[in-house]
């Protein structure tokens, strides 16, 4: 199946909850529910399983003991200035070393923005949070962990469950922070923003126990340009799960960005966007956030209240975690394809004729380029 297209992305709506999606497939007007967006512990996950202490808790599937680790609190950043100006500082990486052996069943980002000198940055920025697997290579293996949004001027900050994301969030690593700011020092809209984050772990052990993530896209792509099909620059990807792995979740942040376009795409617009593995059953949804007066940073300038294409100003991207266990092979190589609605922006300079500018925009002047910051990642429990 090609889910590329409009209707088999329809018929991947329809499917989802007959193939055990945790987020609601037919919630199509919002991805900020508890139920379709939040973060969940692992396929089949439930209280009262996490409490219960049984021989299978204890030891992993293949005989080892599982002992769970000492409780600890990793600082990170600390006051760490993000901004442009005479340096390019909008990307700070640290070394940290975070607990190497041991079982969490807990593990909470905490991350914090505030206003450099009292002058936070006056506009909505991009942000993310995440470990590179090999800084200064070529492919330095960005994976994200959180992605966020800044509030106009204001300061925000979130607590966020990370704990499935333990076998990344292990050892020795390094932490990347990005806004996508362009003040700094001196800058007549605001000075940047001062970030600061931790990770707290509380030693437990999980059930299920997550044991290996998978890495499958982060990357950016524009929408709407008949010259640049979706499918051409976010290609297929493929990962090999342990034999051993009895349960998957497939783990998505969407956000859709640029205005003016036909339909005010893709900040402005909700779109479905979808996964398939190995050409079998399929997960989709729309993307769209129209919760931002209950969840984002309240009282800021700007149009923060609006609905977004997966965001809101001020607040964190709640990512969409799918139950993928019944459509992943173990043990083998996997195939995974990702596919978003057909569209094609005919505000665009090249367009003949160019028509469907919104909000003021023309052609020549006003409107962005409608595109899309994706990451996805598959992790394997036992």
């Amino acid at each position: 199946m090609r889910i590329a297209r409009t209707p088999a992305l329809t018929a991947l709506l329809l499917l989802g909850p007959a193939i055990g999606c945790t987020g609601s497939a037919e919630a199509t007007a919002t991805d900020a529910s508890t139920t379709d967006g939040a973060t969940t512990t692992g396929p089949g996950t439930t209280g009262s399983e996490s409490d219960a202490t049984t021989a299978a808790e204890t030891t992993g599937t293949t005989g080892e003991v599982l002992v769970p680790g000492d409780d600890a609190i990793v600082p990170i950043f600390d006051a760490e200035h993000i901004y442009f100006g005479s340096e390019n500082r909008r990307q700070v990486d640290v070394d940290v070393a975070l607990p190497a052996t041991g079982e969490y069943d807990a593990i909470t980002l905490d991350f914090a923005l505030s206003c450099p000198n009292g002058r936070c940055d006056h506009w909505d920025r991009y942000g993310t949070i995440g470990v590179v697997r090999w800084p200064g290579a070529e492919d330095e293996g960005y994976v994200e962990v959180a992605r966020f949004i800044t509030a106009y001027r204001l300061p925000a900050s979130w607590s966020l469950d990370v704990t499935d994301l333990r076998p990344l969030l292990k050892g020795d690593a390094t932490i990347r922070v990005f806004i996508d700011t362009w003040v700094g020092p001196g800058h007549e809209q605001g000075e940047g923003w001062l970030v600061d984050a931790s990770l707290d772990f509380r030693g437990g052990i999980p059930t299920p126990r997550p044991i290996e993530v998978f890495p499958l896209w982060y990357q950016s792509f524009s929408y709407g340009d008949p010259n640049a099909p979706v499918d051409t620059q976010v290609t297929a990807q493929s990962f090999t799960p342990p034999a051993d792995a009895t349960s998957f979740a497939l783990r998505s942040h969407i956000t859709g960005h640029g205005f003016g376009n036909l339909d005010n795409c893709a900040e402005f617009c909700p779109r479905i966007h979808g996964y398939q593995l190995n050409d079998q059953g399929g997960f989709a949804r729309s993307v769209w956030r129209d919760d931002c007066p209950e969840t984002a940073v309240p009282d800021q300038l700007g149009t923060w209240t609006y609905p977004r294409a997966g965001w809101c100003p001020g607040a964190d991207v709640i990512p969409w975690t799918m139950d993928a266990t019944a459509d992943v092979l173990p043990g083998v190589e996997n195939t995974v394809v990702y596919g978003v609605d057909d569209y094609i922006n005919s505000c665009r300079p090249e367009a003949e004729p160019c028509t469907g500018c919104v909000a003021g925009a023309s052609c020549d002047d006003g409107h962005g380029q409608p595109y899309y910051y994706m990451s996805a990642l598959m992790i394997a429990y036992q």
